[in-house]
């Protein structure tokens, strides 16, 4: 009796083991990276549109990595979270990229989010039809790290301006439409959609769109850790292909794009397809390698304006070589 025992508790056993082999199948090759999750980093700016875009095409399809988009308000709490190493990947300002760089936080230059996609508003009633009509106004800027900055400090330098022509003010992007109606502000300069907020409202008009003052404006970067590229180099790689793919996509599909980005943002949907219909150039997803020329025309200008104190390695802080040679369209199916 107990050598029937022995035979049932064996022939259990084996039974066992095979349905674990076949549950596992081990003979399928799994790269260490399948299943994982990356949050990236992204404020509420039409600049940012392809990380929540990539993190909506990663909830509805199959891919090697998810990405989840994490929403902040601000770009210092997102060098901070950078610093600390609490966020691998995230979208920042392109002289923000150097400043971090030049301070030794080891961040690299991966890709871009965005062209163009920035606005100089003035006030309806005002009389400006260029920056040299707004000598001796307040002028307010995201920060004095911003490329938006930066365009203005080359602007004025082409119209012979001098750097105290204008007072310039740091404000909140949120804050510009309502100080500019207010009065508080003569003009100001930001990433969308704070500028089509104001005109939408009939306080604000343009008065440069970023593209007609410098072609193919670049605001911010796709950074990542250099951890990140060391230790999983594939999540990266499908980190740029999504963000390539979900600008290629949007720029196919600006009414869908700005269904899926307006609950990320918590803005009006009607506000993001203004933005990217009226016009339609008005920002770009589209030819998303960044040059060195670019870089360091940027760099340049972060000097002028104070931002660097001297030129950085590029080579250093730049790593292209995650971007896919052919883009295709995201496979999105919109809501």
């Amino acid at each position: 009796m107990r050598g029937f025992w022995l035979r049932v508790a064996a022939a259990t056993t084996a039974i066992l083991v095979v349905l674990a082999v076949l549950h596992h199948r081990p003979w399928r090759v799994t790269p260490a990276y399948a299943g994982a999750t990356l949050g990236v980093g992204f404020l509420p700016v039409t600049c940012h549109l392809t990380c929540p875009v990539t993190d909506f095409a990663t909830r509805t399809t199959t891919t090697s990595t998810r990405f989840t988009s994490q929403r902040f308000s601000e770009f210092p709490t997102v060098v901070e979270a950078l610093k600390a190493r609490e966020l691998d990947a995230t979208f920042l300002l392109a002289p923000l990229a150097m400043v971090l760089r030049a301070q030794g936080v080891p961040v690299k230059i991966v890709y871009l989010g965005h062209r163009d996609g920035s606005t100089v508003m003035v006030a309806k009633r005002s009389t400006a039809r260029s920056l040299r009509d707004l000598r001796g106004k307040v002028f307010a800027r995201p920060s004095k790290f911003s490329n938006q900055y930066l365009v203005i400090t080359k602007l004025m330098e082409d119209e012979g301006m001098a750097p105290g022509d204008i007072t310039f003010v740091d404000l909140p992007p949120p804050d510009m439409p309502s100080a500019l109606a207010a009065g508080a502000i003569d003009a100001y300069f930001v990433g969308e959609p704070h500028a089509a907020k104001a005109e939408l409202a009939g306080t604000g008009r343009v008065l440069y769109h970023a593209k007609d003052i410098w072609p193919r404006f670049i605001s911010c970067v796709l950074v990542v850790r250099e951890e990140l590229i060391k230790e999983r180099p594939e999540v990266v790689r499908d980190l740029v292909r999504g963000i390539a793919e979900s600008g290629e996509w949007a720029e196919r599909n600006r009414l869908a794009a700005a269904k899926i980005a307006a609950p990320y943002y918590r803005q009006d949907q009607k506000l993001l397809e203004y933005v990217l219909t009226q016009p339609p150039d008005r920002v770009s997803y589209r030819q998303l390698t960044p040059t060195r020329a670019e870089l360091e025309e940027i760099m340049k200008y972060a000097i002028k304006a104070g931002i660097l104190q001297k030129p950085i390695d590029l080579a250093a802080l730049v790593d292209l070589q995650f971007i896919p040679e052919h883009i295709e369209p995201a496979n999105i199916t919109a809501p």
